[in-house]
């Protein structure tokens, strides 16, 4: 018997419901995947290439191979300046640890919580230009914290230059972060808390559990990985320190970040090459860290998981046992 195999109706094959969802698909796929090809993905391979090269943004250029790479770590400069990292990655853990606490504390009911959010979250609001400036003049010899300072008791002769010694001006402008960041983190802390069972709190609370045993067993594991968000950006935003130090001393008296160096490099000593490696080598930095604290998460935070459940089952085994008892 003989069949005959109907004719490829395309506008009908188009018009189907199967392919107008995958045609919806690529259509909204295609742009951003085309502006993060051209913007993102392109000028980073270029980047690359030009780390290879000695040139400028204009004029010749001479292949030198891994110089710049080594030139990275051998420059007393662009070392000094990632080692300065190491103050704002304390910083970030800093305020880390307090919007955690405050998140804790205003997640339930507290007299006025909705106000203290709202001033603790403001500072974030503020560009990290205008921050730059704020805390130039906050530190500036005789301006606010020496005014203060002096209120309270000392001599100004007594008081160290905030922003020109240098055994404490990174601890100075390290801090600022603590000010700006806390507040974000913060919120995020609160709205991965709220979002926690109830119940589990109830439960907790019947078997006596302290406001620290809560945080422990119930607070804590419930939302580590917002936690373990907030460290790696902590981490990796500390490496990519540019606006304080650029705005409050440009980069002077020993406050020069990385990003501060890579950018006089780049546009003021046209050491394009120099500055592409130095970018290179903060990439694998980065990168780096996020997979230590990946492997943190998944060692450590793994077995406070196990833990949390554990005491969760015996906390519902202890409820069910008292139902029993009291009928």
């Amino acid at each position: 018997m003989n069949t005959k195999r109907a004719p490829f109706n395309f506008i009908k094959w188009i018009q189907s419901g199967k392919v107008n969802r995958r045609l919806c698909m690529v259509t909204f796929m295609l742009a951003p995947l085309l502006l993060l090809l051209v913007f993102t993905y392109i000028p980073f391979l270029k980047m690359f290439q030009f780390s290879f090269y000695d040139m400028k943004y204009i004029g010749t250029r001479k292949f030198v191979g891994l110089k710049n790479y080594s030139e990275v770590f051998s420059r007393k400069d662009c070392f000094q300046a990632l080692k300065l990292s190491g103050y704002y990655i304390v910083a970030a853990f800093i305020q880390l640890s307090i919007a955690l606490w405050f998140a804790s504390v205003l997640s339930f009911k507290v007299k006025g919580g909705g106000l203290y959010k709202g001033f603790m979250f403001f500072p974030y609001l503020v560009c990290g230009i205008a921050v730059g400036f704020i805390f130039k003049f906050f530190y500036t010899r005789g301006f606010v914290l020496d005014t203060v300072l002096q209120w309270i008791g000392f001599n100004l002769d007594s008081l160290p230059y905030w922003l020109k010694d240098k055994s404490i001006n990174n601890i100075s402008i390290a801090a600022t972060s603590v000010w700006r960041y806390m507040g974000q983190n913060m919120v995020l802390f609160i709205g991965a808390i709220m979002s926690v069972d109830s119940t589990l709190y109830e439960a907790a609370a019947i078997d006596g559990a302290s406001g620290f045993n809560k945080f422990r067993y119930i607070i804590f594991p419930s939302i580590k990985t917002i936690i373990v968000l907030n460290m790696i950006l902590a981490i990796t935003g500390s490496l990519s320190v540019f606006e304080p130090p650029y705005v409050i001393t440009n980069g002077e008296f020993g406050t020069g970040t990385y990003f501060v160096i890579m950018n006089k490099l780049a546009h003021v000593s046209q050491k394009v090459g120099l500055a592409s490696a130095m970018a290179i080598v903060l990439f694998v930095l980065i990168l780096f860290a996020t997979l230590l604290q990946k492997a943190g998460e998944w060692y450590f935070l793994g077995i406070g998981d196990q833990e949390a459940i554990r005491t969760v089952r015996r906390q519902k085994k202890r409820n069910r046992q008292r139902e029993a008892d009291n009928r």
